[in-house]
Formats: C-alpha cells, sequence, structure tokens
C-alpha cells in the first residue's frame, strides 16, 4: 500500500475505533468530499425501520385510491383529496397543515368516448367485410385527449389517414382537409431508459391535433404513450395552438392502433373512422396545494421541499401517477417525526395541484415563495411511480454533485446506485427558475411505469408495497442528509 494511503487509512481505522461521528473529510483536487459516517447510517436504518415496519404509505394510498379515486383538476374527487391529504398530513404529525389556492382549468371528459372504423369498400372476403358484402364495423378502445374539444352528439365521420411522422405529414398536407389523422408513432425499443421514449413520442399527444387541423383535417387519433401489450388507451394533456381550429383528439390502445394501421397500410383509401366525445373546458375553478411542514431548529427560514402531485387523470385511481408519490413525501414528514429528528432546515411536504393539465399548482408554490422572500435549498418530487428506487437526479454542476458521492454509499443498502445530474419534476422545476433552488427526483425503474401511466389500469393492485415504501426511505435519506449538510 501506498504511504500515504495507509496514513490515510489508519487516521480513518483510528477515528471509528475511539467511536468518532463526525464528519470524516478526503481532500480531492476538485473539492471536499464527505465520507459516509456511523451516525448518519445508523439514523437513516432508523428512517427504513419505521418505514418498512411501521410505515404508512401504503395504507394510505389505499384510502386514496379506493375512497377518493380518480382526482382530476377541478373534479369533485380532487376536492375530496385535498381533504384526504389535509387529514393524513395531520396523522403524520406535521406542526403545520394548510391550503393554498390556485385556479386550475376545469376540463370534463362528459361521457364515454367512442370510436370505430370501417372499411369504405362492399365486396366479399376482404379482412374486415361481412358474408353478405356490406363492410363490419369494428370498435376501436379510446380516451379523448385532456383539453380536448368534444365532437358534438352526433360525433364526426370521414376518410382516415396514417401518418406515422410529422416528416409524412408535411408531404401529405394537400391530402388532410376533411380527413381524420392517425399519428401511429410508436416509443422506440432501443431506448433503455423509458422516459426517453416517451420524451421521443409525447409530441404527437401534445400539438398533433393543432398540426393537422393546421391542413384542414377534421380530428385526430394518436397511438397510446406506451409500449405495453395490453389494449388501454392512454390518455393524457394536448396544447392547442390559438391559430388553428381546435379540433377533438382521441388516444387509441396499442393493439387497435396496429389493426388500425395494417388495414389503412393495405388500403389507404378506403377506412372511415368515427369519432364521438362530450369532452368540454368550463371556466378555471380554485383548487389548493396541500401543504404540511416540520419547523426547522437552526434555519426555519430556509426550506426544503419534497413532494408529488395530488391530481390524477379521470380514468383510474391514480396509484402510480401519482398517488405514489403523495404518500411517500408524506411518509418522509412521519418517518422522520417518528423517530424524534429535529431538522436543522423547515421540511416541507406539497401535494401539488393540476399537474397534469395545467401546472398551476408548482407554478403557485414557486411564485408565493419568492413573493414571501423564502430561500429555498431543495425541491425534490416523486412522479415516476411507485416502483424500485434506482438513482436520485439532481440539478448541481459537476463539482458540487461529485462532493455528495459519497451519500451513494449509505443509499446503497436500499437500492438508490446513483446520484446523477439532471433536472426535478414538473412540479418543482419552477423552484429552480423562480427562487434559483436545487431541484431533484427519485428515479425507480422505469420499465413498467407506462404500462400504467394514464391509463384505466393505474389502480392500486399494480403497486407493490415494497417498492413503494424502499422510495420512501431512500427520499427520507436524502432529505436527511440534504438538511445536515447542505447542498
Amino acid at each position: 500500500m501506498h504511504p500515504k494511503l495507509l496514513k490515510g487509512n489508519l487516521l480513518l481505522f483510528f477515528l471509528v475505533v475511539m467511536g468518532w461521528t463526525g464528519p470524516v473529510f478526503a481532500q480531492t483536487p476538485v473539492t471536499v468530499q464527505m465520507v459516509s459516517t456511523t451516525e448518519d447510517s445508523l439514523l437513516i436504518r432508523r428512517l427504513a425501520d419505521t418505514i418498512l415496519t411501521d410505515g404508512r404509505a401504503y395504507e394510505n394510498l389505499r384510502l386514496l385510491t379506493k375512497t377518493v379515486g380518480a382526482r382530476l383538476s377541478g373534479s369533485a374527487g380532487y376536492y375530496k383529496a385535498e381533504k384526504w391529504g389535509q387529514r393524513v398530513l395531520g396523522e403524520a404529525n406535521a406542526d403545520k397543515v394548510w391550503m393554498q389556492e390556485c385556479m386550475v382549468p376545469h376540463w370534463v371528459r362528459g361521457g364515454k368516448d367512442e370510436a370505430s372504423w370501417a372499411t369504405t369498400t362492399v365486396g366479399k372476403g376482404g379482412p374486415t367485410s361481412k358474408a353478405g358484402g356490406y363492410p363490419e364495423v369494428l370498435g376501436l378502445d379510446v380516451l379523448a385527449l385532456g383539453n380536448s374539444m368534444g365532437t358534438g352528439p352526433k360525433g364526426i365521420h370521414a376518410p382516415a389517414i396514417l401518418i406515422n411522422t410529422f416528416d409524412e405529414l408535411e408531404q401529405h398536407k394537400d391530402e388532410l382537409k376533411g380527413k381524420i389523422v392517425f399519428y401511429n408513432y410508436p416509443f422506440n425499443p432501443l431506448f433503455v431508459e423509458t422516459f426517453q421514449a416517451y420524451g421521443d413520442a409525447v409530441r404527437y399527444r401534445a400539438v398533433g391535433a393543432s398540426r393537422a387541423a393546421k391542413y384542414g383535417a377534421i380530428g385526430v387519433l394518436v397511438r397510446s404513450m406506451s409500449s405495453s401489450v395490453t389494449n388501454f388507451p392512454h390518455t393524457g394533456a394536448l396544447l392547442y395552438n390559438d391559430s388553428f381550429p381546435k379540433i377533438p383528439a382521441f388516444a387509441v390502445g396499442l393493439r387497435d392502433a396496429d389493426r388500425l394501421a395494417e388495414r389503412l397500410k393495405a388500403d389507404a383509401r378506403g377506412v372511415s373512422v368515427f369519432m364521438r366525445s362530450g369532452a368540454h373546458m368550463l371556466p378555471d375553478t380554485p383548487a389548493h396545494n396541500v401543504i404540511g411542514e416540520l419547523k426547522g431548529a437552526e434555519f426555519p427560514d430556509q426550506y426544503i421541499t419534497v413532494g408529488g402531485h395530488l391530481d390524477s387523470w379521470d380514468p383510474a385511481e391514480g396509484a402510480q401517477d401519482d398517488g405514489a408519490g403523495c404518500v411517500q413525501s408524506i411518509e418522509v414528514l412521519r418517518a422522520l417525526k417518528a423517530i424524534g429528528y429535529r431538522p436543522r432546515h423547515t421540511i416541507r411536504v406539497v401535494l401539488f395541484a393540476n399537474e397534469e393539465n395545467g401546472g398551476r399548482g408548482g407554478r403557485k408554490y414557486a411564485e408565493a415563495a419568492k413573493d414571501a422572500g423564502e430561500k429555498h435549498l431543495l425541491g425534490l418530487e416523486s412522479d415516476n411511480g411507485g416502483f424500485t428506487p434506482r438513482a436520485f437526479t439532481l440539478s448541481l454542476p459537476d463539482d458540487k454533485l461529485a462532493a455528495i458521492q459519497p451519500w451513494v454509499g449509505l443509499l446503497k443498502p436500499y437500492g438508490v446506485y446513483e446520484l446523477e445530474r439532471g433536472g426535478g419534476g414538473s412540479d418543482v422545476n419552477p423552484m429552480s427558475r423562480q427562487l434559483g433552488a436545487t431541484v431533484g427526483e427519485l428515479r425507480p425503474d422505469s420499465q413498467r411505469y407506462f404500462e400504467y401511466h394514464h391509463a384505466r389500469n393505474d389502480v392500486l393492485e399494480n403497486v407493490n408495497k415494497r417498492e413503494l415504501e424502499l422510495g420512501a426511505v431512500n427520499m427520507a435519506a436524502l432529505i436527511y442528509l440534504v438538511d445536515k449538510y447542505g447542498l
């Protein structure tokens, strides 16, 4: 062993033998790095013990999903969820719980969405023809996209055109007038991180309707944002461009999308689609972020925020998106209070309003904090499902990220193997822009998330209790470390 390494290890050994529990530092050419301490390891173990043996995360999620259910902004379910949030934060022994009002969009689905397709060519023996020679009508499993306009009670019926990419849309722009555009852009299977595949494909859901309307299309079908083997359609918000007509847009289940695409490839001019939806937008309405906090002992006017979004899409229970993040965040507060930890900084749990179709809650929280002159150290979000934790992303420069890498040794026993450079979720990112705060998010294993995202099967039964709790353990551990050492 090199003499300098031997000297350093002997010093560390001596400190451990003598019972030293303070931080031990190792000098590097870049910065000063903290080595994990026995005190930190033991305290995180206590947090893990209370979460894994006496935790409330899964039971709170059961109550949220089964007694409240869907929680779309402006709906009765959302206001019921606000009361749930106040109650469970109180039961977690928050020092203070309050509501922060913001105005949110109020979109209403307006009943069951319907769609079907049929061949317009009459003849025997065709793939969709009945024996008598009349075209067969085949149903499509669909959901209107969030914020979409409806069709009116009679629906719309028009020839369909298959468009795989926006480049193809431009190539066929002269053919789109009076038609229903079917965007069939699949998740790229070569992206191992499925959020990359989502980021690549979601543009067709977000702006596909307006881009088609620009050239006279009267409706849009979009292949669901998923690589699932099921046929559940996955809804999600669209963004209209006010320069063009607002046309109805549906997400279609993947199996139906494959069948429709196959038929359109075989008979490009011989397929028509029917769409009907009662969706409509009402005036903005008040809603609230639900906030609970533990008051800091040394720096009560400096804040660490952890949260998830309380709203969800309406087809299901919003268990993974984002009931899981809400209950994990509440569990951070409960666990810190349960072990008697008194934070140096004030720790806030925020259950954000309106992440799904507007982002109003996250912006309101950051704006209010800026108006109050608050200093925020960290905004941490969990909005990637309650799956096995793998990493945290943090918006730190490389030197500061390198300085906290020794924390990984404290997190590894509970499943987190990386602290990566990256941003936060959509609810905490306004804190970076408005307050200059570091933001980040829990990054669980991503392989299953888009099987449930914005779909009917996002229910409690598809959440694993153990994985949910391990996410909460790691979030509590990171919040503790940031509170103790800063960033």
